[in-house]
């Protein structure tokens, strides 16, 4: 008999419960491989596995072909690790796209991958995760996987949880082959991944993800040549899964610390921290930032300045973004995920902040003073949002400003910066920092940003001499560019910088340029320090490879702490910002549109809503890829795109008349206007389409992203005449050939030379 998994908290209750009525039995008695046994097993791998089950004909049928090419799929395209839904309760369910067989199977490839590379060679990887469901079973089998394959695995002490910036910084830092990060990032609780990191801590590129899709093939061709396939698990106490090495280091918090030292917290930041009077609030989603960044706060001196909430770890995320009532008005659980600057709709049309509105901060905040900001995580410590509470007299500026906020009464509202806003910001404060230390001369500066960031970064850059490179969406697109300039530092250091941007721009850094800043709208950054970073065996970076939530807290708190004896909020000093570098641009939006329930635990619904989901998402990129394909290749002029969406959306008060450009940046479509910027592009993590807008009038940008983010993708008749059949069935993948042009071009791909690891 299976017993049902309870909880003290009702809506997870209600969770399990779903999930496990609609597990069929087959599935629950499934055990294909017990990572209980703590000594050394087998799992065969059988041709039967491969196809679908069948009560009758094929009892033993995981249907992994159908999970393989799904896993395949996601890796030609995901910005950050190939992430879905898992069924919480039975992880070796394969109907879901993150399960525990899979996991196994990913793993084993890219240690066979590793081993071929590097033959006779000591290879050591790093290993972490995050509190989502699973991931400590993950975090074993990974380890156990690639110990039975001679890889030696670095794991945090107890294997408890670190943020994904560690995982990252220790793969560069101790010159480590790469690592595995357990997480789904800010994504719905019951969805997983794993990142992988490469030896530069940073994340695979498409075609670095190949070489592992390719070696499951291989696995596979051999299970259907010779009907099965042995892979072995080491046992718990192998000692290549090492413990020891993480715990000498405090599970490398003493070198970060270092590190950041020799970055966002010199002393110039640090004492300003030191010297606020007040308190700042750490809302720790999930709760598995907290084991870390205390630590680090600590060792930084500066632990006594904050306060915590939510430091218990949670897998359903203290409840936080989860209803029990789905944005249609239907009966059902529902997640919009930890993202705290998610605006949806409720049905009768009210904006609301789905994930603040779980936080109950009209409650938690009460007793604090007005003026408190509050910096909110997500599970794995990558992302950071910026809260400040303020007087509701502020009201009218904060409209002016394009600051959303919520209303918590007693004439207190909470201020929400986009991190369009909050960066801008954080970037201004760092740069008037380094003048102050007289380093700013010292180098030319310039800062790598996504498309779909703000148009206020470019302006700030051109007012302040930074240059500005622009990428496609995804923090490993910024690490890519960081690589690329430190090949040209290494092979000419005395020559100029250039490299290309994805608008098709060739941006001269200067010579010996230094990375001010990185970042994306979504909430992640980095910033570079003014020595090269060094690794312990000598390579060199001007940045780390993974936005960090940690560095954001400190740039953030020691602008704070600057800001506090003159009791200007946050939103005040961005005015300033904006007038003192005329920024016109001041507004951005973003619109999300989910196509399914993502929670559903029906995975039979779930499949069906995620077949009919990804077909919208895929019509609606591929109505504006295929202009931007079209005009690339010379067949259509900017004018006949006009006509198109002027055709299309007059009738819903849209005109395109001052339309410039349509450009295909790497995993979206850019239209630039005379005022504004409007990208539309299929998400590489969710089942969404994403539309980004910036530009000078903030209700428009919203009106024009929420009217083509949401548009079908049906062909209109003009389309179909000035585009060809052949253009628009073919632009996914000639879109895909441009974007591993601009990838490959001028690349870094010095081969990694393991060293003789001395711990």
């Amino acid at each position: 008999m299976f017993e049902l998994k309870t909880s003290e908290n009702a809506l997870e209750n209600e969770l399990f419960k779903s999930v496990f009525d609609k597990t069929p039995d087959y599935i629950k008695n499934l055990n294909l491989m017990n990572f209980d046994i703590e000594g050394e097993f087998s799992f065969i791998l059988k041709k039967e596995h491969l196809k679908p089950y069948n009560e009758v004909t094929n009892p033993e049928g995981l249907n992994l072909e159908e999970w393989f090419a799904n896993y395949a799929k996601e890796a030609k395209v995901s910005t950050a690790g190939i992430r879905g839904p898992q069924n919480i309760l039975f992880p070796q369910d394969t109907r879901f796209p993150i399960n525990l067989v899979g996991i196994v199977l990913a793993t084993l490839a890219k240690a066979l991958v590793a081993n071929e590379k590097y033959v006779g060679k000591r290879i050591v990887k790093v290993a972490g995760c995050e509190v989502r469901y699973n991931s400590k079973l993950f975090l074993n089998a990974i380890a156990r996987i690639q110990a039975a394959n001679g890889i030696q695995t670095l794991v945090p002490n107890g294997k408890q949880t670190i943020p994904i910036w560690l995982a990252s910084f220790l793969a560069f830092k101790l010159d480590l082959l790469g690592g595995e990060y357990i997480t789904s990032s800010h994504g719905i609780s019951v969805k997983n991944a794993t990142k992988d990191l490469n030896s530069q801590g940073s994340q695979y590129l498409p075609e670095e993800s190949m070489e592992f899709v390719n070696k499951i093939q291989q696995i596979f061709d051999e299970v259907n040549e010779k009907g099965s396939y042995e892979i072995k698990i080491a046992a718990i106490d192998n000692p290549l899964i090492n413990e020891s090495v993480m715990k000498s280091i405090d599970d490398g918090v003493d070198l970060y610390v270092e590190y950041l030292k020799s970055g966002v917290a010199k002393n110039v930041n640090l004492d300003l921290i030191k010297s606020f009077d007040s308190k700042i609030v750490i809302e720790n989603v999930g709760g598995s930032a907290y084991r870390t960044l205390s630590r680090v706060l600590k060792n930084l001196g500066i632990d006594d300045k904050f306060v915590w909430f939510n430091v218990e770890e949670d897998p359903f995320f203290h409840s936080i973004g989860k209803y029990d009532v789905t944005p249609k008005g239907e009966k059902a659980f529902y997640d919009y995920s930890v993202d705290a600057t998610v605006l949806a709709k409720k049905p009768d049309g009210t904006k609301f902040f789905p994930v603040i509105d779980t936080l109950h901060y009209d409650e938690k905040l009460k007793d604090y003073p007005v003026g408190t900001v509050v910096l909110i995580t997500d599970p794995d410590h990558d992302r950071l949002t910026i809260t400040q509470t303020e007087s509701a007299d502020r009201i009218p500026e904060l409209k002016k400003l394009g600051v959303d906020y919520i209303e918590l009464g007693n004439d207190v509202v909470l201020t929400v910066f986009t991190a369009n806003q909050a960066f801008l910001m954080l970037m201004d404060f760092w740069a008037k920092q380094l003048k102050d230390e007289n380093l700013w001369n010292n180098h030319p500066r310039f800062i790598i940003k996504t498309t779909a960031s703000a148009l206020s970064w470019d302006e700030w850059a051109a007012k302040n001499d930074v240059k500005v490179v622009n990428v496609p969406v995804g923090f490993k697109e910024i690490a890519n560019i960081m690589k690329k300039v430190e090949l040209k530092l290494k092979n000419s250091p005395k020559n100029g910088v250039l490299v290309d941007d994805v608008f098709g721009n060739t941006i001269d850094l200067g010579t010996n340029p230094r990375l001010l800043f990185g970042g994306e709208e979504s909430g992640g950054m980095i910033m570079g320090t003014e020595d090269l970073i060094k690794s312990q065996y000598g390579r060199c970076a001007v940045a780390m490879r993974e936005k960090s939530a940690t560095e954001a807290i400190i740039v953030a708190s020691a602008l704070i702490s600057k800001l506090a004896p003159s009791g200007n909020y946050l939103s005040q000093y961005l005015a300033e910002v904006f007038e003192d570098n005329n920024i016109i641009g001041r507004f951005d939006t973003r619109v999300d549109i989910a196509y399914y329930n993502e929670s559903e635990p029906d995975i039979n619904k779930l499949k069906a809503a995620k077949i009919e989901g990804e077909a919208l998402r895929t019509k609606n990129d591929m109505f504006y890829l295929s202009m931007a394909i079209a005009k690339r290749k010379g067949q259509i002029s900017v004018d006949d795109i006009k006509k198109i969406l002027n055709d299309r959306f007059a009738a819903d008060g849209l005109s395109f008349d001052n339309l410039k450009s349509i450009k295909f940046v790497g995993d979206g479509t850019y239209l630039e206007f005379d005022n504004k910027y409007i990208e539309i592009r299929p998400s590489g993590t969710d089942a969404k389409t994403k539309a980004y807008g910036g530009g000078l009038d903030k209700s428009e940008i919203e009106k024009y992203a929420s009217v083509l983010g949401n548009y079908s993708g049906d062909r209109t008749e003009l389309h179909k005449h000035l585009i060809s059949a052949q253009t628009y069935e073919n632009c996914k993948s000639e879109a895909m050939d441009y974007y591993l042009a601009f990838v490959d071009k001028d690349a870094n791909n010095e081969p990694f030379e393991i060293p003789e690891y001395d711990f």
